[in-house]
């Protein structure tokens, strides 16, 4: 079986974009228990959406449910999984083990996957997995290429999984406490603020005690540093490493971004993966949608790492050459397209267009056009609209512009 390029999925909108634009999986999650809680994630209701456009093309969706339980949590869910058991979902990506003998009892039809929650890093831990029924696991961050296929060679009838691009967490694979701390949003509630990437002000030098004259690396900008934001991981340029380490599934990571970050990152890695003549064009336009510094995290080991690497939080804030203005809905007549606005757009200000195998298209010449069909100088998000253009446009294509922001500290 080829390597499976999965991607992040918050509501469907998000889903039907990551399909179209090369994804042969997402991963999705329920409105109460999922790693992201700040998605929109999914209801019992839009499930039946899902699983027509599972039909539709053959692809496979699998539910995150990879909260730590709550006492109270556990019952609930226990009376929610009955209602799953003809749910479209291929498999469920769970942390907790009290929910393993639920999923047996109620979904024995369902793959178990180990989310990275779960910090497997060993195969050990990996066997263990195993034999209690999981049919794949997701690595921890910290697992190196050479973990992958030490690990892949012990328990070789068990899928392995990894994160291969998008944010990075300073905590250990997740298990953090400081957004709890000062944020009272648990990040293993799936309520993460993101409390790494606030900036702090330091009164004296960060300085290790039991490492004099060692200095923690920090740069200012207007009194205020980023000490604890994790740079993103970007493993495009090293595909081969990665297939060949033995893992089953490439991740991607991303449930709360934009649907413009879902299309081009996963159009960059399906054209990678496929060796596209051109992949390199479509690899270079995943460095225009917004990420914080790259590196390549763990794969390579701490003796490896290189200005690339992970060991020192990014200096910079979030990079970005373009914005996500809209979606091109359904054509009415020639040359008239519904659009659904994200940003807004302007009469005589280029534009573009991205589609999963269109690199781009320009357009300086549009029109737009009010709900009410009449012309004018803008559309705004949150109203309905519609573009005029003599383009070879399709539903579902991306409608970016220039941000004139390349770094946003």
């Amino acid at each position: 079986m080829a390597i499976e390029l999965l991607a992040p999925a918050g509501n469907y909108e998000k889903l039907e974009t990551a399909f179209s634009f090369g994804a042969d999986a997402a991963y999705m999650g329920l409105s109460s228990y999922s790693m992201r809680a700040k998605a929109d994630n999914f209801t019992l209701e839009e499930l039946e959406k899902v699983r027509a456009l599972k039909q539709r093309t053959g692809k496979r969706v699998y539910c995150t449910m990879n909260i730590l339980f709550s006492e109270d949590q556990i019952h609930e869910v226990e009376a929610l999984l009955p209602l799953l058991k003809d749910s479209p979902f291929d498999a469920f990506i769970i942390s907790d083990m009290g929910l393993v003998d639920l999923m047996r009892r109620h979904l024995p039809d369902k793959d178990l996957h180990l989310s990275t929650q779960a910090s497997c890093l060993n195969s050990s831990a990996a066997k263990l997995y195993h034999s209690l029924g999981f049919k794949r696991v997701i690595l921890g961050r910290e697992a190196t290429l050479d973990d992958i296929r030490r690990i892949k060679d012990a328990v070789p009838e068990l899928e392995l999984e990894a994160f291969v691009h998008g944010a990075m967490c300073m905590a250990y694979s997740g298990r953090c406490l400081l957004s709890s701390h000062l944020a009272g949003r648990s990040g293993n509630q799936g309520e993460c603020a993101h409390t790494c990437r606030w900036r702090y002000r330091l009164s004296y030098a960060l300085e290790e005690e039991e490492r004099p004259g060692v200095y923690y690396p920090i740069e200012e900008d207007d009194g205020f540093t980023t000490i604890l934001s994790s740079k993103d991981l970007c493993m495009i340029d090293h595909l081969d490493e990665l297939v060949a380490s033995g893992l089953s599934s490439l991740k991607i990571e991303g449930r709360m971004k934009s649907v413009m970050y879902i299309a081009q990152v996963v159009r960059a890695y399906r054209k990678a993966l496929d060796k596209d003549p051109d992949w390199k064009l479509w690899r270079d336009d995943l460095f225009n949608v917004s990420h914080r510094e790259f590196s390549t995290g763990f794969f390579f080991g701490h003796d490896a790492i290189d200005a690339k690497g992970i060991d020192h939080p990014t200096s910079y804030g979030y990079e970005r050459q373009y914005l996500y203005l809209g979606t091109v809905g359904r054509q009415l007549e020639e040359g008239l397209w519904e659009v659904d606005v994200r940003n807004q757009i302007r009469k005589g200000e280029a534009i573009e267009y991205i589609g999963p195998d269109v690199y781009r298209i320009v357009d300086e010449d549009f029109s737009l056009l009010d709900a009410d069909g009449n012309e004018v100088d803008k559309l705004d998000h949150g109203k309905g609209g519609f573009i005029r253009s003599d383009k070879a446009l399709h539903e579902g294509y991306i409608i970016r512009g220039e941000s004139g922001i390349k770094r946003i500290n």
